[in-house]
Formats: structure tokens, sequence, C-alpha cells
């Protein structure tokens, strides 16, 4: 499925943008601040999140939450509508092309301590303003910093 993806995104004409899906874990700390788990990238060890290409026969939501268990070891339940999006140049071999990412939060409800890409990642829990600073991409690193996950309104006894 992978190679299939970064085919395409050889093949990608110049100008065109390609798309992938990306998750932010996210966990509420005893005092019940959000929390966000970013990953290193394989190459160049930068703080990211959890991201790839889509999958055929699967939600965006669904993808998102697979490369989150790939990526960071995490299980949960992703939202169902997207947080926002980023776009970003990716690196190939003799060019860059333009990448739109879709960002769907997911509740993590399960840290695993050995994974899929546990060797070749590392993996951080922190505030979404100090995780926002390690961002490289600007329109991620705002959607970070600015995250709010809606909580349901308490019910007042009366």
């Amino acid at each position: 499925m992978v190679a299939t993806k970064k085919k395409a995104a050889r093949k990608a004409k110049k100008g065109e943008r390609i798309r992938q899906v990306a998750a932010v874990p996210f966990r509420l700390n005893a005092r019940g601040d959000i929390e966000v788990m970013l990953v290193t990238s394989r190459t160049t060890r930068r703080f990211i999140v959890p991201k790839g290409w889509p999958m055929k026969g699967k939600s965006g939501r669904k993808a998102a939450t697979i490369e989150a268990q790939e990526e960071a070891g995490v299980l949960g339940k992703t939202l169902k509508e997207p947080a926002g999006t980023y776009s970003y140049w990716k690196r190939l071999a003799n060019r860059f092309v333009r990448v739109d990412v879709i960002v769907y939060l997911l509740k993590v409800t399960e840290e695993l301590a050995d994974w899929q890409e546990a060797k070749r990642r590392q993996r951080a829990w922190l505030a979404p303003a100090d995780a926002a600073m390690l961002i490289d991409e600007p329109d991620l690193s705002t959607l970070v910093k600015t995250l709010t996950i809606a909580q349901p309104m308490p019910v007042n006894p009366t």
C-alpha cells in the first residue's frame, strides 16, 4: 500500500497537490489540561504528528487511526470531524511536491510498550504550546497550539 502511494507522489504532475491524513494523539492530564503526543520522523528526527497516505477502502479517519498505532504506538478513539488541515512541501529524490494533510484528533486510551516503528521513532507528551514550538510546519504548529477539545457541559443538579 505504501509503495503505491509513494509512486503516486513521484508521478504527481508539476504543481499538483497530493493528500495525506494525520492524527494528533491527545489526553487530559490529572489537572484536566490537554497534552498531545509528537513523534520523531524516521529520517530527519524532527518532531511531527503521525501521518500517512490515504488507504484504499478506509476513511481518512480510519487511516489516521492506523498511522497513529503504527508510528506512535497509541490506540484510542479518533474524533469524527477533522480538527483542521495543513500543507507542507515533501522532499522527493529530485524535487518537492505540495502535500495537503487532513488532521484528526485521537483520544488516546492505550499506549503500547512495543509497536511497529518503536525502534525508529521517539515519542513525547507535551502541552500544546510546547509541542507547537517543536513543529516546523507553521500551519500544523498553529493548529496544535490552539487545540481545544469540546467537552460535554456538566449538568447542574437542581
